[in-house]
């Protein structure tokens, strides 16, 4: 038998549409099995800059290693924290 999906509301804002979906379960709205993956090719990630205080010494460190891999030392910042993230993320 096949299971009935119910229509997805129309929301007012993203506050709103949020909210709902926190608190419904997608599989009554959506038939997953249908889904197909798709690639956003022009997706700019938004970036939000921040302040980060480290050492001069560490500073001076990464600014080697970056010049060494012939890298922008920021880069190489946020590989560095990329990679420690993913590393860390894969335990849960």
């Amino acid at each position: 038998m096949q299971k009935i999906y119910k229509k997805i509301p129309s929301f007012k804002t993203e506050d709103d549409e949020r909210k709902f979906w926190d608190t419904h379960d997608s599989t009554d709205y959506i038939d997953w099995s249908k889904a197909k993956r798709t690639i956003f090719p022009n997706l700019q990630l938004t970036r939000k800059p921040i302040s980060l205080r480290m050492t001069t010494s560490l500073l001076a460190k990464i600014k080697v290693i970056a010049n060494k891999k012939d890298m922008p030392y920021q880069t190489l910042i946020k590989q560095y924290i990329s990679e420690g993230i993913d590393k860390d993320y894969q335990v849960f």
